[in-house]
């Protein structure tokens, strides 16, 4: 695969094994920079899984591990899309109440979930590894909170990673 074939894929490794994301800049060309650019500084690198809801998601990317934090980089605005569907493997950016403060928090899909369609940016979605997303430690209760979560052992672009 040629560098140019990689550029937007990201390899991120998790306990279960490696998962590979294609970022979607024709739907969220702000929001796919951002997770390439903090990948690329080793942000995501052991930060954890915080909260785990079965049957509908698996969110990490705070790197306190609390869910209400972020990067040292400025908020980013909404790029919602009604092209764009979230489906089983889907990758959005997760955000408070304020449709402009997704950061660096993000959420993969388990399965389809068009109440969130539109109301949330659409960065990417998982082309491999789905199987190991899957295996991402559960939280319990309504909010999803995981003790003990399990962590992204590694985040890199695909063209910046070690062969």
């Amino acid at each position: 695969m040629s560098t140019e074939d990689k550029k937007d894929l990201i390899y991120m490794d998790v306990p279960a094994g490696r998962v590979v994301i294609r970022l979607r800049p024709d739907l969220a060309p702000k929001a796919a920079e951002r997770l390439r650019t903090l990948a690329e500084q080793g942000f995501y690198d052991n930060v954890a899984f915080h909260r785990v809801i079965p049957g509908f998601m698996a969110q990490g990317g705070d790197p306190t591990g609390t869910g209400m934090h972020g990067s040292d980089l400025p908020d980013l605005p909404a790029e919602f899309t009604n092209k764009a569907k979230f489906e089983r493997g889907t990758i959005g950016m997760a955000r408070t109440s304020d449709p402009n403060s997704a950061n660096s928090q993000f959420f993969i899909m388990f399965e389809p979930s068009p109440h969130l369609d539109g109301q949330y940016t659409i960065v990417g979605e998982v082309v491999e590894g789905m199987e190991n997303v899957d295996k991402i430690k559960r939280g319990s209760g309504s909010s999803g909170v995981v003790n003990e979560p399990d962590r992204i052992a590694k985040m890199v672009p695909a063209d910046k990673a070690e062969a």
